[in-house]
């Protein structure tokens, strides 16, 4: 089948299809189409006759029984943790306060909302069947011919009206529109039937209205002692319109599941004759749904009759003078917001091959060639890494899954994990030009909040501090999941780690007013108390709401940052520290450290792992909490000297002479970079975490230290030597993958990327694995949308006032070119291309600062001549560039390589 021209310019299609199974489905949803904006959104998996959509909601969370605070154990045992972890006990273990080692706690599950089917009445043997996404319209369709012609089916979530549509014609030959609209059992969905004696405790009904104008599902979460969620709730609506036809409330077969509590067990919407059948769904929760004992004699929900106003708000909207539903203007309104967010950064290696093809023959022809990317796959999946990314955002950070699931049971129920995941997941957001994704970042920050200062008040007893958990719900953060073998109560790097996306998303586009979100203005900014410097008061909260805005810098990053920064200040205590000769010492009640001597941080934990010979993952001196701490301070000194608020020398001081008393960083015999500064440690590189590599990425210290990036890259050596189990991981191949490009290693690039791309990493909708061989059994988007990450940084590298251009470029990635890059010094890298085999690069700039800058240019090749703006530099010494950049003003280079 040709694909019609007007599907998609940019996209990706597909012959096949999973159809997923009313009952004992598995994981064939994953193989589905997606489409989302942030808060609503969806998985289609394109059957033909009898398709799904598995709607989505970012916040639906399932609750669990675990407690949902910080029991008093944690902060008694901090002495006895220091005391331990410096006196090399390895035996030492996490207990309760009644002398019971720990059990672990869970945070809450992301689920999905109803799975509604769209079954054909008539059916026969079809022919050119074809499924696709447009990326640039965030619309999933699918097209098929059978003896009654052409049938096309389109959808898509709107950014604007926060609704899914979904439009489905009569055929090419007038043939009408006949089929039944239902939703499938809970239990029967994924995950669902095998986690029974959690998913048994929900309750929930299918409901149908008696003129057929809604189908929905409603379910009232279990009623656990203590759950925010105990008086809970999530309902989805799917609002039918049909075009001359009829439409009727049927019921079908009872299927007598235990937790459907519906008067009538299966009701659904039969089409009968019509020329157009329009479907427009949204889906949201509650903590308001009512007592779980009377739900099942509950006759009307609140959030059901919002869902009703909503979506026929909708269907109001767009209705034309001839009664028809006007799919295409309210396509046409929400392409206003999605496209331009799409199209501000393209990405494509030059190829000699068709690039039109399918998914299944573009993933099967990677696999071919183990041992080079195919330009054909990495374009693909760069688009579809930013589609994805841009789906996602809005409303919050991306889930481990991104905001797609048809599982009850989501691998790591899908929560938030700030040890990687999310980190991986939003590394391309600032320099890819996007919009929606910082917001929903920052978004999720400013909710976890108040946990974070939680966290270090009863893990250090700390006060104005943020120690970020190392997974989170997307409701709640706290120190909830900690036991010996994963210590995150002792997880310390978090803060920098988390708050340097938003320190670069300054970096790039300077000062910015973050609209106040309307979930923010609902649940969320009393967290501002606690955020903002010294509070609120009731009037200044007021004013604020007014505004409707928060300043990046001064409501936002400088809070924060100085809160992480009293974090690193607070851990530091004179009584533990390392003598001038690297010896750590304990001193009782020592006020100050002597001239050579240095701060201990413990306890720490580098995750996952211990050094060889000590069995405890409670260490000292990890590197990543070094480089973290280096880190964060310098993001905070630096936004003092932007924002100069008053004082704000002394703080700068203060904050300068923490850093001299920082450990410095440790190298082993071979000159590596160890993971741990502990002279009585010994490495153990048979491990495929890179924590320890912070100061290449996410950090920027091997840029500006030679000896520092040379123990970078012996240490990278090292783990990819002695690195002989559990390499499956996609985050450990894209972490390396990041750290390699920061080194200037192209090979590692490459053979980084190329585990997850040549074996099972990738499914048929170009959504990812958790795994290289699928042995998680976890959907996961980190993979696809830190690809995005890697091509950025293998092409462009930024600080600020310097930017590099290529420099980890592959040498058989010979030819391309990406436009609507933004360095971190507030430049807009408006094309960049290059030409080996022309020995030629070209790229324009343009600065949108609010001051002239002075660039200093930097090439990853070794050139003789630069052409800059009609003006030609000559290289005889591989001598950088500086340019003076005037805002808004472009400026081209054209570089000769030698």
């Amino acid at each position: 089948m040709n694909i019609p021209k007007s599907l998609y310019k940019k996209g990706c299609h597909s012959y096949s299809y999973e159809e997923i199974p009313d009952y004992n489905a598995k994981t064939e949803w994953r193989e589905g189409m997606v489409s989302g904006n942030g808060e609503n959104g969806y998985v289609t998996s394109g059957s033909p006759y009898s398709d799904t959509f598995i709607f989505q909601y970012m916040q639906n969370l399932f609750p669990s029984n675990a407690p949902r605070f910080i029991p008093n154990e944690l902060p008694e045992q901090l002495d006895e943790a220091r005391r331990n972890v410096f006196n090399l006990n390895d035996n030492w273990k996490i207990k309760y306060a009644n002398g019971e080692v720990r059990k672990q706690a869970y945070y809450y599950s992301y689920h999905p909302a109803h799975q509604l089917r769209i079954k054909i009445r008539k059916q026969s043997e079809l022919k050119d069947y074809m499924r696709w996404t447009n990326y640039e319209t965030a619309e999933t369709g699918v097209a098929y011919e059978d003896v009654d012609g052409q049938w096309v089916r389109k959808s898509f979530t709107s950014r604007v009206d926060n609704v899914t549509i979904t439009k489905i014609e009569q055929s090419s030959s007038h043939s009408k529109i006949n089929l039944v609209i239902s939703i499938d059992d809970v239990l029967g969905m994924s995950g669902a039937h095998e986690t029974l004696n959690e998913v048994k405790k929900l309750q929930y009904k299918k409901l149908v209205d008696d003129s057929a104008q809604y189908i929905a599902q409603v379910g009232h979460y279990p009623s656990y002692e203590g759950s925010e969620l105990a008086l809970g709730g999530y309902a989805g609506l799917t609002r039918v319109y049909v075009v001359n036809g009829t439409k009727e409330r049927i019921l079908l077969p009872d299927t007598n599941e235990s937790i459907n509590v519906g008067n009538d067990q299966n009701p659904a919407i039969e089409v009968k004759n019509a020329e157009a059948v329009y479907l427009v769904t949204q889906s949201n929760r509650t903590h308001d749904m009512g007592k779980l004992n009377a739900f099942k004699d509950q006759l009307k929900f609140s959030l059901l009759d919002q869902l009703l106003l909503n979506t026929n708000q909708v269907v109001s909207r767009y209705i034309d003078s001839n009664g028809h539903f006007d799919y295409d203007e309210a396509l046409n309104v929400h392409i206003q917001k999605h496209a331009p967010e799409f199209n501000a950064a393209y990405f494509q290696l030059k190829s000699n091959e068709n690039n039109d093809k399918d998914n299944e023959a573009i993933i099967e022809r990677q696999k071919q060639n183990q041992n080079q990317v195919d330009p054909d796959f990495l374009n693909k999946i760069y688009l579809q890494g930013r589609y994805a990314m841009i789906c996602s955002s809005g409303l919050s950070a991306p889930r481990l899954y991104g905001m797609w699931t048809g599982e009850w049971d989501p691998g790591w129920r899908s929560i938030h994990t700030l040890d990687a995941n999310v980190n991986l997941q939003v590394a391309a957001m600032n320099t890819g030009g996007l919009t929606y994704l910082p917001l929903g970042y920052i978004y999720f920050f400013l909710r976890q909040a108040p946990d974070f200062e939680y966290n270090a008040r009863m893990a250090y007893h700390m006060h104005d501090a943020l120690q970020v958990s190392v997974n989170s719900d997307g409701d709640r953060a706290m120190h909830i999941e900690y036991d010996n073998d994963y210590p995150f109560q002792y997880w310390n790097a978090g803060a920098s780690w988390g708050l340097l996306p938003i320190f670069e998303y300054w970096q790039c586009y300077g000062n910015r007013h973050i609209p106040i979100h309307e979930q923010m203005r609902i649940h969320d900014l009393q967290s501002l108390l606690s955020v903002r410097d010294g509070g609120l008061d009731d009037q200044e909260f007021d004013e604020l709401l007014d505004k409707g805005y928060l300043d990046l810098e001064k409501d936002i990053l400088l809070p924060l940052l100085t809160k992480q920064a009293n974090f690193w200040e607070q851990i530091c205590t004179p009584e533990y520290f390392t003598d001038v000769n690297g010896v750590p010492r304990y001193q009782k009640g020592k006020k100050g450290l002597l001239s050579g001597e240095k701060y201990l941080i413990l306890p720490a934990y580098s995750p996952e792992n211990h050094p060889i010979g000590y069995d405890s993952h409670l260490t000292a001196n990890a590197t990543m909490d070094i480089a973290a701490a280096r880190d964060g301070l310098f993001m905070v000194i630096e936004l003092e000297k932007a924002v100069k608020r008053p004082g704000y020398e002394r703080a700068v001081r203060k904050w300068e002479r923490l850093l001299k008393k920082l450990p410095e960083y440790l190298y082993d015999e071979d000159g590596a970079l160890r993971e741990w500064s502990m002279i009585s440690y010994k490495e153990n590189n048979n491990h495929r975490h890179l924590s320890h590599l912070y100061p290449a990425w996410p950090g920027y210290e091997t840029k500006t230290d030679s000896i520092l990036s040379k123990a970078a890259k012996k240490a990278l050596e090292n783990r990819n030597t002695a690195n002989t189990k559990d390499a499956t991981a996609g985050h450990g191949w894209m972490h390396k993958a990041l750290v390699s490009a920061r080194l200037k290693d192209p090979k590692g690039v490459v053979d980084s990327l190329l585990p997850m791309m040549t074996h099972q990493g990738y499914y048929t909708s170009l959504m990812t694995d958790h795994d290289t061989d699928r042995s998680h059994n976890s959907y996961c988007t980190d993979t696809l949308y830190a690809t995005v990450a890697v091509i950025h940084e293998v092409l462009l590298y930024s600080n600020k006032n310097e930017i590099e251009l290529l420099p980890a470029l592959p040498l058989d990635w010979s030819s391309g070119m990406i436009h609507g890059l933004t360095a971190r010094t507030q430049v807009e890298v408006q094309r960049l291309s290059w030409d080996l085999d022309k020995k030629s690069v070209n790229v324009t700039i343009c600065s949108h600062s609010n001051s002239d800058q002075v660039i200093q240019m930097k090439l990853g090749f070794s050139w003789k001549m630069a052409e800059v703006d009609g003006k030609i530099s000559y290289n005889e010494f591989n001598e950088n560039l500086k340019v003076s950049l005037k805002a808004g003003v472009e400026l081209t280079i054209n570089y000769t390589l030698i």
